[in-house]
């Protein structure tokens, strides 16, 4: 594409101190949330947490949204986009274009979270400062133009916050507060460094399948925490493939997942890479 506009990363990266008290906040309340441990909070925690995890990050925002590797109806779409915006990770939009931009420039200077700036910079240090995951406009249409073209997504990206609100309230006359404390508080920090251990931990342990042209690596203790994403230099090897665990021994919950959508007919043009098919020279483990 000519006369596009590149991502480049700020010169001067300033705090971002609404995310660090958000934050802050909510690491502080998880805290206080686990002298409130029940069983009841700790399973109405992981369901919540299988939405916006299982369906929200890892088939919507990126199976789907980022990668396209399957097609599904638009009301279907838009269910898994809500999904993930219970996991508080930032609206489709933003969270899209963020990772794109990793995909596009992978352990470079201008990987929004390259381990290569440090271990705390690429797990968490990179939302606090600089451009995070607030991009302009134009950076926008350059690399998610199919995301802009649908209001609904525009609209979710700005008011993705809302859905932690929509589930609080019944949440509290359901269990009280000590299971808010665990739905959203415990719930979300826990999905975050979960995520966020892709971003760190598989570009810095793990077995190296694949010659991508990175350091991704697979991990299985992320791929446990993370429904299957954590298989990380397979997916960088083959980033449309839906299918991440591509071995036996590569449980991958979120391929599971998909695979029975599939038989219900919720998704067409399930793509998978099949091992037997590759060709690229195949780099002993690490």
């Amino acid at each position: 594409m000519d006369n596009v506009i590149e991502f480049e990363q700020p010169k001067n990266e300033r705090l971002n101190w609404s995310t660090i008290i958000a934050l802050a906040v909510f690491h502080s309340l998880a805290v206080v949330g686990l002298f409130y441990f029940s069983w009841t909070n700790l399973l109405a925690a992981a369901f919540i947490w299988w939405f916006a995890g299982s369906l929200g990050i890892g088939v919507g925002y990126h199976r789907l949204l980022t990668h396209r590797g399957f097609k599904t109806p638009l009301w279907f779409e838009n269910f898994l986009a809500v999904c993930g915006s219970i996991a508080l990770q930032a609206g489709p939009l933003s969270w899209v274009t963020t990772h794109r931009l990793h995909h596009a420039y992978t352990d470079t200077e201008r990987d929004p979270h390259s381990p290569r700036r440090g271990v705390f910079w690429s797990h968490v240090g990179w939302i606090l400062k600089g451009t995070a995951q607030n991009h302009p406009v134009e950076v926008h249409e350059r690399y998610s133009p199919d995301l802009m073209k649908n209001p609904f997504m525009r609209f979710l990206d700005k008011w993705y916050w809302m859905t932690n609100v929509v589930i609080a309230v019944p949440v509290y006359f359901f269990g009280g507060f000590d299971m808010v404390l665990w739905t959203i508080f415990v719930r979300t920090v826990w999905g975050w460094h979960a995520t966020w251990l892709v971003n760190s931990a598989t570009h810095l342990w793990g077995r190296v399948r694949f010659e991508s042209g990175d350091d991704s690596r697979n991990n299985a203790l992320v791929a446990m925490v993370t429904w299957g994403e954590g298989w990380h230099n397979n997916h960088h090897a083959y980033p449309r493939s839906a299918r991440h665990g591509l071995a036996w021994y590569e449980f991958d919950w979120n391929w599971v997942q998909l695979k029975i959508f599939e038989k219900f007919g919720l998704i067409t043009d399930l793509y998978a890479f099949s091992i037997e098919d590759d060709v690229k020279p195949i780099k002993k483990a690490a």
